[in-house]
């Protein structure tokens, strides 16, 4: 699932957490520009084979982060749909219930049971859907990174209602502040897994390595400039035939080592690299918060 921006723009709303944003006047066209970022996205995704259900924002209200639906949505195996709290209050608006029965009917999935969190964003409450979760799916594990995005009273309460093993831990940037989501320092594919591990807190480091290592991964680890250039958002994705497309930034493919690439190209099918420049610099978030992936129920 991926959503056609309408009113791309740098979000004031969430900048204050969002240490990757980069601030100053957005260029005039950066609408535009956002708009020929995403479907460029979407042309590369389907040319390796991935199956894309794009919906169109409405440009009335304005929603700038439109583009970014997995913090608002999660689709699951069991027909399960969960509605997540957003902490930014212009961000609450890219919720919309109506948009559910579409991108069923265009991935043909079928809702089995809606489980709406967002009254939680009453209580001060987040919990930014796979932003804040980054989860192994083949181990039932949740991995979260607490910030003032991600509550961890409702990470556990997501974990007891999907039926996975919460892994709550402190990261943070070079400048010791937690990052804002869990999705920008960890990466988890079913072969391999990326990680800032210098990033996670001392007293939780080897906890969280373990939980990784557990499920059989090549644990890939990278620094602080890695996150910086967006080397830890990326989304492992199943094609038509069957092949493993792990989607990531352009700017990571530059970043990362040589010896990274190789190992991580060795752990998947298919390395994608998208170009999303004004996306990544304005909205502050690439290529995976830009995919809400869609599981077929079993």
């Amino acid at each position: 699932m991926m959503i056609r921006p309408a009113a791309f723009d740098y979000n004031s709303q969430t900048a204050a957490s969002n240490r990757l944003q980069v601030t100053g006047a957005p260029p005039a066209d950066a609408g535009s520009q956002a708009i020929r970022e995403f479907d460029a996205a979407v042309a590369a995704l389907r040319g390796a084979g991935v199956r894309v259900c794009v919906v169109a924002d409405e440009p009335l209200p304005p929603k700038p982060d439109a583009v970014f639906p997995n913090n608002w949505v999660s689709w699951h195996e069991d027909g399960t749909v969960v509605l997540y709290p957003m902490e930014a209050p212009n961000r609450r608006l890219e919720r919309r219930r109506g948009m559910l029965e579409e991108v069923a009917a265009q991935c043909r999935y079928r809702i089995r049971r809606v489980l709406d969190l967002s009254p939680f964003e009453n209580q001060g409450r987040y919990l930014e859907g796979t932003g804040s979760l980054v989860l192994d799916h083949g181990a039932r594990r949740a991995f979260a990174c607490r910030s003032s995005r991600t509550d961890e009273s409702l990470v556990r309460h997501w974990a007891a209602q999907l039926g996975y093993e919460p892994v709550v831990f402190d990261a943070v940037d070079a400048a010791g502040v937690p990052f804002y989501h869990t999705n920008v320092m960890l990466s988890i594919g079913y072969r391999v897994a990326v990680v800032a591990a210098e990033a996670i807190v001392p007293a939780d480091r080897e906890r969280v390595l373990a939980a990784l290592t557990s499920g059989a991964k090549d644990v890939i680890e990278i620094d602080q400039v890695g996150v910086a250039g967006f080397a830890g958002n990326m989304l492992e994705l199943i094609g038509a035939e069957g092949q493993a497309v792990y989607a990531l930034s352009a700017r990571a493919e530059r970043i990362l080592p040589a010896h990274v690439w190789d190992r991580l190209a060795a752990g998947t099918d298919h390395l994608l690299p998208i170009s999303i420049p004004t996306i990544e610099r304005l909205g502050g978030g690439s290529v995976r918060c830009m995919l809400a992936e869609v599981f077929s129920p079993a």
